[in-house]
């Protein structure tokens, strides 16, 4: 089975804690701190392969931890930095970060870093004064960012063909490529995507086969509105109608045509190229006949009549391909690539506002005050709260940078509660 979606639990690796420690070493009198720092938390990395076909492998496995940075050690010894997890991912693929980056994965070894790992904590030689010569405190090590993220697998194809099902689109790319689809006379054949290259002695071309659309497909039908999106970054469409006794191409062209515009990313407005399938059911007059009605109702349109069957036709198709593929985009870079941008640069990054000065203050009881704000978070989150030397430290730190006022000014008075996250203490001050 085709798996072309992947939600998956991304962690970054915690960060290592500081250390308390105080150098001790003959004849040296108050060797004074010596505590290291802890290593960073390793990220989850996404690394696009072009080994991989799919997302098969995430469904094994969908939780993603990075490693944890190691402890800091006496005599400055910082700890060793948590190694990245790398996740390789197929060419095509996109996702949506944990903090609003857009990634869209598209040449190989292209990275994208989708969890971050947690800052290491600083040992007490970090917090040396002039008048705090001994701390015996130090930080701890922050966790690494996480949370769930779903990842999209958008086929990479130069053309891609699409029809109703039992269109005849399997036939055709078997006969004008090496690939092997499923053939066989009932609709449905094909229940996921499948590639095929041509290649005109100077370029290759890949060339995509989409399992059959039927109508209401954009807004759920059938198997067609799973793999709609795979036809995004197709450069040409080639669109296959069927001919033989019973058939309607002008009903089947209207039903496809009104699904690609229902999926509501401009497919309808990529170039198309209409192949009028299994002519070889016709007599050669009535072929003439089907193929000026469509002239005529489709003015502009200049069908080519084929068959996968005895090859009639299919090599003024490829011809017509390559011309519409090199005229739609003659200097432009694999599917999928932004031109004229970086190498590698293909993510979006959104940065969200917060509150005043990075934190706000609210009264949520009789005597109790709630600070939000990532950095005051993270402050607190950082020391133990049950050493007095921390505490301290920290009622300091919130009175520099203007916690302590704002609390005063939304009616907080010594010795009320005070919330940070899934801290909680009293504030003295």
């Amino acid at each position: 089975m085709f798996h072309d979606r992947a939600r998956i639990f991304v962690e970054g690796g915690r960060g290592g804690d500081g250390v308390v420690s105080f150098r001790r070493e003959a004849h040296v009198p108050r060797g004074g701190p010596d505590g290291g720092d802890g290593g960073h938390g390793g990220d989850v990395v996404l690394v696009c392969d072009p080994s991989r076909r799919d997302l098969a492998a995430m469904r094994v496995s969908a939780h993603f931890r990075a490693e944890r940075g190691a402890h800091g050690q006496g005599a400055n010894k910082h700890g060793a930095r948590g190694s990245d997890l790398i996740v390789p991912v197929p060419p095509g693929t996109t996702v949506e970060g944990l903090g609003g980056e857009w990634f869209d994965l598209v040449e190989p070894g292209q990275r994208a870093t989708v969890a971050e790992g947690g800052l290491g904590g600083h040992g007490n030689k970090r917090f040396t004064a002039s008048t705090r010569q001994a701390p015996r405190f130090a930080e701890r090590g922050l966790p690494g960012r996480s949370g769930w993220i779903e990842l999209r697998l958008r086929l990479l194809a130069d053309a891609g063909l699409v029809g109703l099902p039992n269109a005849g689109k399997s036939s055709l790319l078997a006969r004008i490529t090496r690939a092997a689809p499923k053939v066989a006379d009932y609709p449905f054949t094909t229940l996921s995507p499948v590639l095929g290259t041509i290649d005109d002695g100077e370029r290759q071309l890949v060339l995509a086969d989409i399992p059959g659309l039927i109508e209401g497909a954009a807004d759920g039908a059938g198997l067609g509105h799973e793999f709609l999106a795979h036809v995004e970054r197709c450069r040409v469409l080639v669109h296959l109608l069927e001919l033989g006794p019973g058939s309607d191409p002008d009903r089947a062209y209207e039903v496809v045509r009104g699904e690609l515009a229902a999926h509501g990313s401009g497919l309808e407005r990529l170039p198309e190229i209409v192949a009028l399938s299994k002519c070889d059911l016709l007599p050669t007059e009535e072929l003439e006949l089907e193929l000026e009605a469509w002239r005529d109702g489709h003015p502009g349109s200049d069908p080519i009549a084929i068959s996968s069957a005895t090859g009639a036709g299919t090599e003024e198709l490829v011809r017509a391909i390559f011309r519409a593929v090199g005229a739609a985009a003659p200097d432009a870079p694999e599917p999928g690539a932004t031109a004229g941008a970086p190498e590698f640069e293909a993510e979006h990054r959104v940065y969200r506002p917060q509150g005043t000065g990075g934190f706000e203050v609210a009264r949520i009881g009789e005597g109790v005050f709630e600070v939000t704000g990532r950095g005051v978070e993270m402050l607190v989150e950082r020391h133990d709260l049950a050493n007095p030397e921390a505490l301290s430290y920290l009622e300091r730190r919130l009175h520099e940078i203007g916690v302590v006022k704002a609390l005063r000014d939304a009616g907080f008075e010594s010795g009320d509660e005070v919330r940070v996250g899934d801290e909680a203490f009293d504030l003295d001050t």
